[in-house]
């Protein structure tokens, strides 16, 4: 069966149970929730704190006032994108399984590069919300407080709009949707409280001419930390990387720059300015840099501790989903990291939308409880530190296609397979231009003669 006939099976397919659930945040994740859940028959409400649909492809020039974003007071701003950011990943592999983000979307003005900056992708998401109709389902500028569970399976949801009065309302499920962007992790470094230079968390990098001839340690080997330092080195005197997966014993200059080196972790840093590397090497320093990822963050959800946060694991999820004790009622969209992400936000949603109206089962309590533990004994033996239990990596499409052999819906299309992980060997074969040199324009036909059947 095509993607296309399998959709129309599901849009004559009358649910068995139509609940009303809500959704909370109008990302990526928090959308596609909201047309799912809808298409299986459900009342959604989508909660969005911000003015706009789209999460973290929300551009601001606004950073928060700590700029290590430590400060529990400050006012958050929820996105962390950077400017020059382009995607890491080709557009053709990165769209919803039914909805292609095609360069021939875009309008007039708009960005064609296979790599698209984030502008593009915002349009396209912009896009999917119009075509969709689902700006209608959306509360905008309405701030969830709180969600908790009442005797009956239902949850109580409050909410505050515009920072005015708090409503509260009764739900049949909840979707937490509300990304993991926000809540900024940063290194731990002997001697930093009196260090007196600068620091910030990437999440508030927005341009590097702020940057003109200073000397700039960046923390971090992930895409930001790569993409950040090659921005900045156009203007800092010099950018040194310190990474802690590094065990080069001496600084190691990048290619194709003069004033950017590689080193391993922070040794230590000192009251006069300077940043002491466990290469042995040492630099006065005018800003730190970390770009070390985040937390999952929940202050909204009242669980009593069923579900907790411990070493960035959330947890227990059957299949990084649904706590157990609160299946189906309660559900996460969005979890996992080091993976394609719309299409396996739309997996999920499915996944969740059709367990909520009865048309899919979940096993047992104590049987989901027994898969969430065999996963954590799998990560453990693998030597990962909890905080790895939600990185995808090496087993992406094998769970993408576990969730659609649950819910009826066909394999991720081998094409799809294979342009992600040659996207992933050009990136390292080519770090200063994978964005625009490939080999797999075959791949790319495939894709193409896809989308015509969609």
């Amino acid at each position: 069966m095509s993607p296309s006939s399998c959709l129309a099976a599901w849009l004559v397919t009358p649910p068995s149970a139509s609940l009303r659930v809500a959704v909370i945040g109008a990302g990526a994740a928090g959308f596609v929730a909201a047309r799912e859940l809808r298409r299986e028959g459900h009342r959604v409400v989508v909660f969005e704190r911000g003015a706009a649909i789209g999460g973290t492809w929300v551009y601001t020039t606004a950073t928060e006032s700590d700029p290590l974003g430590l400060d529990p007071f400050r006012e958050i701003v929820h996105s962390s994108l950077y400017d020059s950011l382009r995607t890491n990943l080709p557009r053709e592999c990165m769209d919803f399984l039914d909805y292609p983000f095609s360069s021939g979307r875009s309008p007039a003005g708009g960005d064609p590069r296979r790599f698209p900056g984030h502008r593009e992708v915002l349009r396209y998401l912009e896009d999917f919300c119009r075509d969709f109709d689902l700006y209608r389902l959306i509360r905008f500028q309405t701030e969830v407080t709180g969600v908790e569970n009442l005797c009956d399976e239902r949850w109580e949801v409050r909410s505050r709009r515009d920072g005015l009065v708090e409503e509260s309302e009764v739900f049949d499920g909840v979707v937490v949707c509300n990304g993991h962007y926000t809540e900024p992790r940063v290194a731990e470094i002997p001697g930093i409280n009196t260090w007196p230079g600068k620091q910030m968390h990437s999440h508030n990098y927005r341009l590097p001419e702020l940057f003109l001839d200073q000397m700039v340690v960046i923390i971090g080997s992930s895409s930001s930390a790569v993409d950040i330092s090659r921005d900045i080195a156009k203007y800092a005197k010099e950018v040194h990387v310190s990474s802690r997966s590094l065990s080069t014993e001496f600084p190691k200059k990048q290619p194709g720059y003069d004033n950017m080196w590689l080193h391993s972790a922070i040794e230590s840093t000192h009251t006069d300015g300077n940043v002491v590397f466990l290469d042995g090497s040492q630099f006065h320093v005018d800003v730190i840099i970390h770009c070390t990822g985040y937390k999952y963050h929940f202050p909204f959800l009242k669980t009593n501790n069923t579900v907790t946060v411990d070493d960035n694991c959330v947890g227990p999820l059957y299949k990084h989903v649904f706590p157990p004790s609160h299946a189906p009622r309660l559900s996460f969209i969005g979890i996992p990291w080091k993976v394609a992400p719309f299409p396996l936000f739309e997996l999920q949603s499915k996944w969740v939308a059709g367990v909520l109206s009865g048309r899919i089962t979940l096993p047992t309590e104590e049987e989901m409880m027994a898969d969430v533990e065999a996963w954590y004994l799998e990560i453990e033996a693998l030597g990962w530190p909890k905080r790895y239990n939600h990185n995808l990596s090496e087993n992406q499409f094998e769970y993408d296609d576990w969730l659609a052999a649950q819910c009826g819906h066909p394999p991720i299309e081998e094409w799809r397979k294979l342009m992600y992980e040659s996207a992933s060997m050009n990136r390292v074969a080519r770090p200063e231009k994978y964005r625009d040199e490939w080999d797999d324009d075959h791949l790319v036909t495939q894709a193409e003669q896809s989308f015509k059947f969609l």
